[in-house]
């Protein structure tokens, strides 16, 4: 996704993006709204430029003899403030009508990102700072309101007015005053365009040095724990600061340039303006102009220069409502990783059987993490994996959840190609209870019911029981209604844990996999989390991941991973028997765990 600047088909492109939001196809209502809003806004610009005429019509009846006075100047005074009234009223009721059509397009435009970003892989996730991800979003959606107020109902209103003018002119005087109106208008334009240019490029750091603050921000924030475990305050601090200062010295450059801008854009409409005020003093002298001839060129022009005098803020909003949106929409262009086949049906589980026949798979093509893995989990039995670090026990997890597809072989349910069945179906069946549970910052029961939304408060809390967590729940000062805080931070490791177990169990699918779930864990609320696992998994296929070996001695197989493959198989007692890689882990653990209570002993002393 590029941080350029969109050219000029890459704006027609955006713009392309948006349209079906703005005319949906089938929603006859929206569309309805969108032809009145732009009638009242072609009637707001026809009263506004009858507004000088009827300015006009005024001062040269106060001009006349004053039997004349006492009537003309009545009817132009009336028709002068009905047409600033109708003006004014057109335009309200353009934006009135129009603004259920542009917040249903910025609701669907987010949606449909919003939508895409979960269907993304694993991959893209893990590659991105969710920090920035989310700026680049709100900036998307925020950008299409931006667009359409300034585009929509203020630079196209104003190219119409300022033809509508040019007309009048050249009919009612010459078409010296037309050109030297379009001349001024066209370089002003080109003049503001040019240098907006320019400082669109000084505005596209300053979204970058705020977007590297932001996410540094929130990634030292999330990570509250781990920065006074190492005291690195300052070290965050100077993070921050750096990308601050950056956003700073590029707001200075840019504040200056706008003044710039500003001046420029000063000159021209001052020399445009004396031009015609000039050539219209000249027809008054020569008797071919009256005062009010005199006082219209001059209003026209005083009223065009205020839209003219915001265009500058106008095109710099439009452009980078354009690079946001561009930035936005990109997101849409990320293909799937993992999409569902055309003639994708429902996974139907019968029991519930898992199969790994011969997978190989990598992260990366150049370093493959499993190579050739076979092995089967019987409809509800318990299959164990194990091995050390970097065998690539957690890669099976994201297989079987089908994050990645394999690279060879496959991977079934019931004789079933998960490739040939849809995600959801797939992952319905399944339900994980994971080393690191992370919760949102909501309450228990919403946590809790999150494994089926829409569970009753009894069903959630029936869950909650069978998870043994209930007691605990019910002993908080505000119960399910408790706040779990970011990521679930108010809860110790154990009371997550029940928690996700209390989630799956709510869901209620006919495979369970165990990643690691009470490898962080103390010995003792390991024990309780292993016996809560155990009441869970009953009757249901179950594939567990496990780093500590004495949770699975009761698994009916145990299979060993070491660098990707499968190096032993068997029972806990089968594999002590081998005497091989298996006995070898057993005895370190076994070891270690015999040496755990003299050391933390000798640490509390």
């Amino acid at each position: 996704m590029s941080s350029d600047l969109p050219t000029a088909t890459g704006r027609i492109s955006v713009l392309r993006t948006l349209a079906p939001y703005l005319w949906p196809p089938g929603a006859w209502g929206l569309r309805t709204r969108v032809v009145f809003a732009m009638s009242c806004l072609v009637a707001a610009k026809v009263a506004n430029v009858y507004i000088p005429l009827f300015y006009k019509d005024a001062v040269d009846a106060l001009s006349m003899e004053a039997s004349a006075a006492l009537i003309l100047p009545v009817g132009a005074i009336v028709a002068y403030g009905l047409a600033r009234v109708l003006s004014l009223a057109f335009a309200e009721l353009r934006d009135a009508i129009f603004a259920r059509v542009a917040q249903r397009a910025i609701r669907n435009a987010a949606l449909n990102v919003f939508r895409h970003l979960h269907a993304l892989s694993l991959r893209f996730h893990l590659e991105r700072q969710t920090g920035g991800l989310s700026r680049v979003v709100e900036r998307g959606t925020r950008s299409i309101e931006t667009l359409l107020s300034f585009a929509l109902f203020n630079i196209i209103p104003t190219i119409l007015e300022i033809l509508l003018v040019a007309v009048i002119l050249w009919r009612m005087f010459d078409i010296w005053f037309a050109l030297v109106t379009v001349v001024t208008v066209v370089g002003y334009i080109a003049f503001t365009m040019k240098v907006t240019e320019w400082r669109l490029k000084l505005r596209r750091r300053m979204n970058d040095a705020d977007e590297d603050a932001n996410t540094k921000a929130i990634d030292s924030l999330l990570n509250y724990e781990t920065v006074k475990y190492f005291g690195n305050e300052r070290h965050e601090w100077g993070r921050y600061d750096t990308a601050q200062q950056r956003y700073e010295h590029a707001a200075v450059r840019s504040r200056t340039s706008l003044s710039l801008l500003n001046i420029g854009q000063a000159v021209i409409i001052s020399l445009g303006l004396t031009g015609v005020m000039y050539m219209a003093a000249r027809g008054i002298i020569a008797g071919s102009m009256t005062v009010g001839d005199f006082v219209l060129v001059n209003t026209y022009l005083m009223q065009l220069y205020q839209p003219l005098n915001f265009f500058g803020f106008v095109y710099r909003e439009i452009k980078q409502s354009l690079l946001d949106m561009d930035r936005m929409f990109s997101l849409l262009n990320v293909p799937e990783e993992v999409t569902d086949a055309p003639d994708a049906r429902a996974l139907a589980v019968n029991g519930g059987t898992v199969e790994f026949d011969r997978v190989s798979f990598g992260y990366d093509p150049r370093r493959p993490i499993l190579s050739d893995v076979s092995f089967s989990v019987p409809a509800g039995n318990t299959v164990a994996i194990v091995g050390p670090t970097g065998a690539g026990k957690s890669t099976i997890s994201r297989l079987l959840y089908r994050f990645y597809d394999v690279t060879d072989g496959a991977v079934r349910i019931d004789g079933q190609d998960i490739r040939t069945v849809t995600q959801d179906t797939l992952r319905s069946a399944i339900g994980i209870v994971p080393q690191d549970t992370v919760l949102f910052n909501d309450s228990v029961a919403y946590n809790i019911g999150y494994g089926r939304p829409g569970s009753s408060e009894d069903e959630v809390q029936r869950a909650a029981r069978l998870a043994h967590i209930h007691d605990f729940i019910a002993g908080l000062p505000d119960g399910y209604g408790t706040k779990v805080g970011e990521r679930g931070l108010k809860l110790s490791g154990g009371e997550k844990q029940r928690v996700a177990i209390a989630r799956t169990i709510l869901k209620d699918p006919p495979i369970l996999l165990f990643d690691e779930a009470t490898s962080a864990l103390d010995t003792r609320t390991e024990r309780d989390i292993q016996t809560s696992l155990a009441e869970v998994s009953t009757g249901r296929t179950t594939l567990v991941i496990a780093h500590r070996l004495s949770t699975v001695v009761d698994a009916d197989e145990i299979i060993v991973l070491e660098t990707g493959r499968v190096v032993e198989r068997g029972s806990h007692a089968d594999l002590l028997a081998q005497d091989g890689v298996y006995a070898a882990m057993w005895r370190r653990q076994q070891e270690a765990n015999a040496a755990s209570p003299p050391a933390a002993a000798a640490a509390s002393e």
